[in-house]
């Protein structure tokens, strides 16, 4: 019987090719996607489309009543504009969604219990380490200590790319040969990507550098 894990699946490119990653090591996948109130949530029906088609267990979970605590991002608030540039910018910062990743790992992490998984995977790169502090590896490290003891049955958390950029990623995944048109990752959820936003910029230095055009329509 094939062992049990658990795959935070965004939609986006990042967790798309950690998905795939984990489809091909043999593992019975359970995907896990939030609703935390993101402007771009058109990502889950992408995250949908592609868990159907692989036949993977999935569940989109609801959790955008934690914006009553917290505020501030303009992934999160209609009021604030999606900056602009490159992540490496200081106006990137108002994408930080507090405590993001902690909260969603923890959940997580307690499905995973639940399912008798031992492992949760999530896609979080080196590009992120600057902008995102639950991104950086030490982060990975201390939640990977608090999960071995906060249940009777310890969950280890995989970031197969944490110490590698989005290009990389992208690499990997051209390898695998899978098709990037299944993402979406845009920070403004419009028809098309916006090809402005640090998203949008990132991930269309990752084709770039590839040698590769980007599946999806921009404005």
């Amino acid at each position: 019987m094939a062992q049990k894990v658990v795959v935070i699946f965004s939609g986006g490119m990042d967790s798309f090719t950690v998905l795939n990653k984990a489809h091909r090591e043999g593992y019975e996948l359970y995907a896990l996607s939030f609703d935390y109130g993101q402007r771009h949530k058109k990502e889950l029906v992408y995250a949908a489309k592609v868990c159907e088609e692989l036949g993977i267990h999935h569940k989109v979970v609801d959790i955008s009543a934690i914006n009553q605590l917290i505020g501030n991002s303009s992934l999160t608030s209609q009021d604030i504009d999606v900056a602009e540039g490159h992540y490496a910018a200081e106006n990137m910062k108002n994408t930080v969604v507090p405590n993001r990743n902690m909260i969603l790992l923890s959940m997580a992490v307690g499905y995973a219990v639940s399912l008798g998984a031992s492992k949760v995977y999530y896609g979080a790169h080196s590009g992120d380490h600057n902008i995102y502090p639950d991104c950086r590896p030490e982060f990975v490290i201390k939640m990977n200590e608090v999960c071995a003891i906060a249940n009777y049955e310890p969950v280890e958390i995989v970031s197969p790319y944490l110490n590698v950029s989005k290009i990389a990623i992208l690499t990997d995944g051209l390898a695998m040969g899978l098709d990037y048109s299944q993402t979406w990752t845009c920070y403004n959820g419009r028809d098309k990507a916006c090809g402005q936003c640090g998203a949008c910029n990132e991930r269309l230095e990752a084709f770039a550098e590839n040698g590769v055009t980007d599946p999806l329509p921009y404005e």
